[in-house]
């Protein structure tokens, strides 16, 4: 388990990544890539839509554009006062402070549950995958972007001592044991390394 997959360290550390996030985050996950992930959805209006680990809320404004009813969930106080900053506390987007293995909803509460750049500071990933699908309504969709595992060894031996890294197979296996059964992989990233993020799509079957 990474030095980043235990949920002090993650708040600790987003405490300060939060003043230069927005500044960071475009050379790792951008707009382009943003749009092909929503690509994958079929999003309608009136869907209610949650986004896991928002952040800054940079997903959440791309979710905006295609549903009326975003919530937005994150552990990092810190965090969501950037997104507070952007999107307002209340609306047009509605913020919890919250844990994403122990998600304070409903079963079958949302249409979408979307998550990027979340499930790999999560210590248990399988449960939690398995949490957000007991929010998400039967033929409802769930969209989670993570980093794709790294190809060489001495770059897969950092990515392990920091946080989860996975690759399509492992994706499988995570989505397969928390109960999903149709799932499809995309991997994208900005030009100069178009395969850093993968991104995995489901569909909750009953």
């Amino acid at each position: 388990m990474g030095v980043l997959e235990n949920k002090a360290r993650a708040r600790l550390f987003y405490k300060y990544l939060s003043k230069v996030y927005d500044r960071i985050n475009p050379f790792i996950w951008n707009e382009a890539m943003r749009g092909q992930a929503l690509s994958m959805l079929d999003i309608d209006e009136t869907d209610r839509v949650l986004d896991v680990g928002c952040g800054t809320g940079f997903a959440t404004e791309g979710l905006l554009g295609y549903s009326d009813d975003v919530h937005g969930l994150d552990q990092s106080p810190h965090q969501l006062e950037k997104a507070w900053a952007k999107l307002g506390k209340h609306d047009p987007v509605t913020f919890y402070l919250g844990d994403a293995e122990r998600l304070p909803f409903a079963d079958d509460s949302f249409d979408v549950v979307w998550s990027s750049g979340s499930i790999e500071y999560w210590p248990d990933p399988v449960a939690t995958l398995a949490e957000i699908r007991r929010i998400t309504k039967p033929g409802g969709q769930v969209l989670i972007v993570g980093p794709n595992y790294p190809k060489t060894g001495v770059m897969q031996k950092l990515a392990d001592s920091i946080m989860l890294f996975y690759d399509a197979e492992e994706a499988d296996r995570m989505f397969t044991e928390a109960g999903f059964e149709d799932v499809e992989h995309r991997l994208m990233g900005p030009s100069y390394d178009p395969d850093i993020a993968i991104t995995s799509v489901a569909r909750v079957t009953d």
